[in-house]
């Protein structure tokens, strides 16, 4: 089995080369899912989030506003890490959970655990390959814009609170550059699925 982490800016076109993945035969793990799994309501991240962000995070179903507390963390780096120590164990547990079921179903297994935050959140020392996917800033702005609703001044504000895509670029083992046409991201996560199972 080989795990890989998959990653990039944030709207460089991360989840539809993650669907690619799965539909070529990869196991893929979304950890922005695994994310939304461990702050559910009463779960212990949710209660510690409530305890240190307040009640103004919550939707009237009780449920996390994301909205709200993207306003308080982003932009605030204290803030932005400490909401991430009380996600980010939680969610490498699940992960390394569902990372071991994979194996045991299929020894020989590409895993692609499917990361915004990999270089951030410290997950690239545990994964065996990384890929990282691009897009250039005018279409993270505009995807931003599109699919947020956001501003270009708080999309710019989303881009600038992850590391820069060119340190990410320096660190990948493969580099899947944006924008593409359909045809050729698929060509692309082709030709990484073929590199991952026969690396000699």
């Amino acid at each position: 089995m080989i795990l890989v982490g998959l990653t990039g800016g944030i709207a460089t076109g991360k989840s539809t080369v993650a669907r690619m993945f799965k539909q070529c035969g990869a196991v893929v793990i979304d950890a922005d899912q695994l994310a939304h799994d461990v702050v559910k309501p009463d779960k212990p991240a949710w209660r510690e989030i409530l305890k240190t962000f307040g009640k103004a995070v919550l939707n009237p179903d009780r449920t996390l506003n994301r909205q709200a507390l993207g306003a308080i963390v982003f932009g605030n780096r204290t803030r932005l890490r400490r909401l991430e120590r009380i996600i980010h164990p939680r969610v490498a547990r699940e992960q390394a959970r569902l990372t071991r079921q994979a194996a045991r179903k299929n020894p020989k297994a590409v895993v692609v655990y499917d990361v915004p935050l990999l270089f951030e959140a410290g997950v690239d020392t545990r994964v065996d390959k990384i890929v990282v996917v691009t897009a250039d800033r005018e279409t993270q702005i505009a995807r931003l814009k599109k699919r947020n609703g956001l501003s270009r001044a708080a999309a710019l504000r989303r881009i600038n609170s992850q590391m820069p895509l060119a340190e990410k670029i320096a660190r990948a083992d493969f580099v899947i550059k944006g924008p593409l046409t359909p045809t050729a991201r698929r060509q692309q996560v082709r030709s990484i699925l073929l590199a991952l199972r026969s690396p000699d």
